[in-house]
C-alpha cells in the first residue's frame, strides 16, 4: 500500500467521493453538472477496486483490470451523453433538466 495511508483514509476518501456525486446527481439542474457527478460516482467505484485489490491481493492484478474496463465503459458513457447534450442545446438552446421535460410530447 502506499507508505503512510491506511486503508480507512482511502475508504473515506472514496466515500467521500461517492457521496459528493451522489449529492452533485440529485440536486443539479443542469446536464453537464450530472454528467460529472456521474463521472465522480464512477471514479470513486474505481478508486475502490484498485484499493480492495491491492490490500487482499496484492500480486494478482484483477482489480486494476476492472476498473480499466471501468475508465473505458465511462469514457463512452461519456462521449456518447456528450454528443446528446450538444444535439438537445441545438434543438432548444438549453441544457436545464426542465427544459428537457417539455420534448416528450
Amino acid at each position: 500500500m502506499i507508505a503512510g495511508i491506511t486503508i480507512y483514509e482511502l475508504f473515506t476518501l472514496t466515500s467521500l467521493l461517492f457521496f459528493i456525486g451522489i449529492y452533485g446527481f440529485v440536486t443539479r439542474k443542469n446536464l453537464i453538472s450530472i454528467l460529472i457527478s456521474v463521472e465522480l460516482i464512477l471514479n470513486a467505484s474505481v478508486i475502490n477496486f484498485v484499493v480492495i485489490n491491492k490490500y487482499l491481493y496484492p500480486d494478482i492484478m484483477q482489480g486494476v483490470l476492472f476498473s480499466i474496463f471501468i475508465i473505458a465503459v465511462a469514457a463512452a458513457e461519456t462521449a456518447l451523453a456528450v454528443a446528446i447534450i450538444f444535439n438537445l442545446y441545438r434543438q432548444i438552446s438549453s441544457v436545464e433538466v426542465k427544459d428537457i421535460e417539455t420534448m416528450k410530447y
